[in-house]
């Protein structure tokens, strides 16, 4: 690690070095991503998870879950927020997460009871790119707010 050449898998395949900082800001938000297209097809196609992830349980409340952590810890670490105090911060990074969430919850609940109920396909499919729109709208907003400190 000393010779600077700690992490050239990670390097190589696009991934930041695990230190603290980027397992609380990267890699944690990475997972609740993860844990967030998971939630998606959850709401829009629950009988494909189930197949996929596991037919005997319902893993609504664990991705939900992760996805909150994985958003706050996302908005905890950004640095338009640094000058904040911690308790507050961490109050508006939960809210942030939980808002996030489970407005995208309902938004696709809403979103699947209009979907055709015979197409699966089409809600899968709506769910996906309708959370990647989210995703990205959400991150463009931050990086605008954080430009507006430097």
């Amino acid at each position: 690690m000393a010779d600077g050449k700690a992490c050239t898998l990670c390097d190589k395949i696009g991934l930041k070095p695990f230190t603290k900082e980027n397992i609380y800001y990267y890699y944690i938000p990475i997972h609740g991503l993860a844990s967030y297209g998971a939630l998606s097809l959850n709401v829009m196609n629950p009988s494909l998870v189930s197949k996929v992830l596991s037919p005997r349980k319902d893993l609504t409340n664990a991705l939900l879950l992760s996805s909150v952590v994985g958003a706050a810890f996302y908005i905890y670490g950004r640095p338009a927020l640094k000058a904040v105090p911690n308790g507050k911060r961490g109050l508006y990074a939960m809210l942030g997460g939980g808002l996030w969430a489970m407005g995208s919850v309902l938004f696709w609940a809403v979103l699947k009871s209009v979907c055709p109920s015979d197409k699966a396909a089409v809600a899968t499919i709506a769910g996906l790119a309708t959370g990647a729109v989210i995703v990205k709208v959400g991150k463009d907003y931050f990086e605008d707010v954080d430009k507006q400190i430097k």
